[in-house]
Order: C-alpha cells, then structure tokens, then sequence
C-alpha cells in the first residue's frame, strides 16, 4: 500500500510551478486552472471575462494561490503585463498556457466571408499566442527553463467543415509552436500544442441549435470514432498536466491529439469502400 508521503508526491505533479493561462475563465483554460491548482501550482488566469475571472478566483483559493488579470491577448501590452504580474507575485513563470482562442463568424464559404473576421480571428488565435510566447520568454531564458503550450484544434490535422479563418489559425498556431520550439530549445524551453476533438464548451455550445450540453455531447460522440467515452475540457487539461510536467521533460516541438483517433479516421472507408464490399 502506498505511503501518505508517497501519494502526495504524485498528487502534486506541478509543485512549486507557476502557471500562466490565457482563456482561463471557462472551458478548456478554466478546467485546466482547476487541475493545475490541485496539483500544486501557482495559477493566473488572464481573460477578458472579468466577472467569470474573478469568480472562479474566489472558489478556487487565495490570492496566494490564484489570482486574476484582465487580458485581451490581441493587446501586447495586456499580455506584457500578465507576465509581468506572475512573476511579480508570484516570483517566477513555468509555465505559458496559451489557450485563448475564438471560432468568428459561422461562415464556411470563402466567397462569403469577411476580411475584418478573419483578421480578428487571427489576431486572437495566432498573434495572441504569439504575444504569449515572447513575453514568456522574456522571463524564461534568463532562467534557461519553461514550458509553453498551445492549444491548437483538430482542425489543424483535416479539414473538419469549420470556418477558414479558424482552420488557418489553427495551422497557423502550430507552425508558430514547432518554429518556437527549435529557437527556445537552446534555453531548456519547451513548446508543445494540444489538438483536441470537440469539447463541448461554452464556445462549442454557441455553434449549435441546442445549448443543451448532453445533447451536444451525444452528437459529438456519434459522430466521433471512439466510442463509448465523451471528450471533456478536463481530458484537454489532462493532457495540458503531462505536458507541463517533469514527466514530459524531453517532449517537444509535438502537436498531441486528444481526439479519440478521429484525425486518422478515414471516412471514405466508413461510409464507402466498406459499404460496397457489404452490399456485395
């Protein structure tokens, strides 16, 4: 049987670590503050939903612990002064999660979508991260260590039936985290990105008729390839845990699915080579 002393060494995979999460109000980046926080980091939130922000600040712990910015990634300075703001308080930076991120407009033909959109998109998506990034790195190559992580989208692996804007983005994101990869590396940095399926979250939701959750959940897990199991934000933080961890200190310039085998998943074989062999 496990000692106490043992069991709380592998319960805190993150201890002494401080955690920069951009997005962190909700889905993805709220879960992920969740896990990171169980398992001893130090947390800072940056999003632009103040009121969710601070909310989960108060549930969640301490300002000692975890705390709050308003960040609009778009807004180099925003993102200058999250970092600054966790070393301030916290002493240090470990790790840069950058997982803000928007879909924009519900518009799949080209000839129809708007050039402000796309920009925004990947302001948000691709120079946010960027943002993110650098000024990561401004704090962590003097300390010749550090993760940075991305979350990037199946969308980045086959084209899916989602806007080109977010698709591009997504590309985008993780051309910029292996580029990143290669340069930081030299510093004992690591830069990795997490591709995951759909999750249903509050993004996700505002994409669908229904805002019901379990419904949403269901199609996704029809229409998926693995079955019997639902993808949750908390598998993406899952997966943002081991990344961030020791336990991944020679992972890098990686772009991890979290997508239940979906990206490999050959559809012509589903629904039109097999059914003919079938029907003969």
């Amino acid at each position: 049987m496990m000692s106490t002393t043992a069991e709380s060494v592998v319960d805190k995979r993150l201890e002494e670590k401080v955690a920069l999460i951009t997005g962190g109000a909700s889905g993805i980046g709220e879960s992920t503050a969740r896990l990171f926080l169980k398992h001893g980091a130090k947390v800072l939130i940056a999003d632009v939903q103040d009121e969710l922000g601070q909310s989960l600040c108060k549930e969640l712990g301490t300002p000692d612990i975890i705390s709050y910015i308003h960040c609009d990634v778009t807004c180099e300075t925003d993102v200058q002064n999250a970092v600054d703001l966790a070393v301030f308080r916290y002493g240090k930076l470990d790790i840069m999660f950058n997982n803000a991120g928007i879909v924009g407009e519900d518009e799949l033909r080209a000839n129809a979508s708007e050039g402000d959109n796309f920009r925004k998109v990947l302001d948000v998506n691709v120079v946010g991260g960027f943002f993110g990034a650098k000024h990561a790195a401004r704090v962590m190559v003097p300390a010749q260590k550090g993760c940075i992580l991305f979350t990037a989208s199946v969308a980045s692996l086959l084209c899916i039936g989602v806007p080109h804007a977010y698709t591009t983005s997504k590309h985008a994101v993780v051309g910029l985290a292996k580029s990143l990869s290669v340069e930081l590396g030299e510093y004992g940095i690591r830069v990795n990105c997490i591709s995951p399926h759909a999750v249903a979250t509050p993004m996700l939701l505002n994409w669908f008729v229904t805002s019901d959750k379990r419904k949403v959940e269901e199609i996704i897990l029809r229409n998926g390839v693995l079955k019997g199991t639902i993808l949750e934000a908390e598998d993406i933080a899952q997966a943002a845990l081991f990344l961030a961890s020791d336990e991944a200190k020679y992972v890098s310039g990686v772009n991890l699915p979290v997508d239940g085998a979906y990206s490999i998943n050959n559809q012509t074989w589903k629904k039109g080579l097999m059914e003919d062999c079938i029907a003969e």
